[in-house]
């Protein structure tokens, strides 16, 4: 009811009306009758995109029909998915639907799924991310890999992560293991070119060797000593041309949206997935062509003559994945980080100085904002970058105003808690300019 009230004033309900819940009864999720299958994506980069992805590809072509039930902004954790189910439940707990599409916080995927029945997990990549709360990245691949001893469902596995292959082997009695992969593209390294988790074997703790490095610790590796690193994918995405872009999967091409090797990888579990529930190509095309997440993921903005990518970056792999689509990017071009260190973000920051910002190319001013924004200016400094091209504003406005002050290419990186507030802050700098003009 709480969450019913809330939608009818305009609210976002959020975690609060599952966090009154899951304060009164922590096995409240048993509770829920939810008779539908169940598909959950997990993994520290990448979750929200994904989950709309497969929500919208649920919704499209002769399956536009079934009711499917998702969290699109986040609230993935068991609080959040509380809120959701609450919403979406008839007063006995009965909820209708022909899928639930579930983006679940990697720490809490064993909490929720020991108490609902779990059909399909898809696992994206393992990165250290937010210490305060997570701690160590191995703590937190050992608590989802606890829960994968037992368990015999649809597991869609990227099989570039060691981190995640690894997985594939918790339950030897697992027969619906799938892997994706992407082969080697141009901008692949033979050595890491940004800070990564996978350095050694998790079964024998040989060093494992690479043939290439897509980004951080993903790419085509192996154990010298053991056969980890031996998995067949079943799914391959091949010929990957940022470019254009495009890439070939099962010997068709398709023309994505967007050209970073993050990216693909993001379309490389998507499709994995759809195939487990014969999802057309045309369909797939589509979708690959056409559909944006538009929530600041590799979102889009035309202001003031000025073409703007705003991406979400949490972590250190997140924030190296953008400098690098800003980098292959011909051309000047300026950058805005908004970087916060509120609960959500986890209060230590520490993270920026695992960023590589030695590999700015053709970048002519950096503006800092946020409440973190002097930590970020100096952690840019100090790569070598002249601090007499970095402009420091805290207010978000204020930041927009200088930002846009000069026309031309443009990047912005935002945090967790800052994604939405900046995006917010670009709207009023655009409605503001446009408003002026008329």
């Amino acid at each position: 009811m709480m969450v019913k009230v809330l939608r009818l004033i305009g609210k976002d309900a959020g975690n609060a009306p599952g966090l009154v819940l899951w304060t009164l009864n922590k096995d409240c999720l048993k509770a829920f009758k939810v008779e539908c299958p169940i598909i959950a994506v997990t993994g520290t980069n990448g979750k929200t995109s994904v989950t709309n992805y497969l929500n919208h590809i649920f919704t499209s072509g002769d399956k536009k029909d079934l009711k499917i039930i998702t969290n699109k902004q986040g609230n993935n954790l068991d609080t959040g998915i509380c809120s959701l189910l609450l919403g979406e439940c008839d007063f006995h707990g009965r909820v209708k639907a022909d899928y639930l599409v579930l983006e679940t916080d990697e720490s809490h995927v064993p909490v929720i799924y020991s108490k609902l029945k779990l059909e399909t997990l898809v696992v994206l990549n393992f990165f250290r991310d937010q210490l305060d709360r997570n701690g160590e990245v191995e703590t937190l691949i050992l608590k989802v890999k606890k829960f994968l001893e037992t368990y015999e469902g649809n597991l869609v596995l990227n099989a570039d992560d060691p981190n995640v292959a690894r997985l594939g082997l918790a339950n030897p009695n697992n027969k619906n293991v799938h892997y994706f992969s992407v082969e080697r593209y141009s901008g692949a390294t033979d050595q890491p070119y940004e800070v990564g988790e996978g350095k050694y074997c998790p079964f024998c703790n040989s060093k494992l060797e690479y043939e290439y490095y897509q980004y951080s610790h993903i790419g085509k590796f192996r154990c010298p000593n053991c056969d980890f690193g031996s998995a067949r994918p079943e799914v391959v995405i091949k010929d990957v041309d940022l470019q254009a872009p495009s890439f070939v999967i099962d010997g068709e091409k398709y023309k994505p949206s967007h050209n970073s090797i993050y990216y693909i990888y993001n379309l490389g579990a998507v499709y994995t997935a759809s195939k487990l529930y014969n999802i057309s190509k045309d369909v797939l095309h589509d979708t690959f062509e056409h559909f944006e997440v538009n929530n600041g993921r590799l979102e889009v903005f035309e202001v003031a003559g000025s073409k703007l990518l705003v991406n979400l970056a949490k972590n250190p792999v997140g924030a190296n994945m953008t400098l690098r689509v800003m980098n292959e990017h011909p051309g000047e071009k300026e950058l805005l980080f908004v970087l916060n260190d509120n609960l959500a973000d986890g209060h230590d920051v520490s993270w920026i100085w695992d960023i590589n910002f030695s590999v700015f190319k053709d970048v002519t001013r950096v503006v800092t904002s946020g409440s973190r924004a002097y930590d970020i200016a100096i952690r840019i400094k100090c790569s070598g970058y002249d601090p007499d091209k970095i402009v420091v504003k805290p207010d978000l406005d204020r930041a927009m105003e200088s930002f846009f002050s000069t026309v031309g290419d443009k990047f912005a990186i935002a945090n967790y808690t800052a994604i939405q507030p900046t995006r917010a802050a670009i709207r009023r700098y655009k409605e503001g300019t446009e408003d002026a003009n008329d």
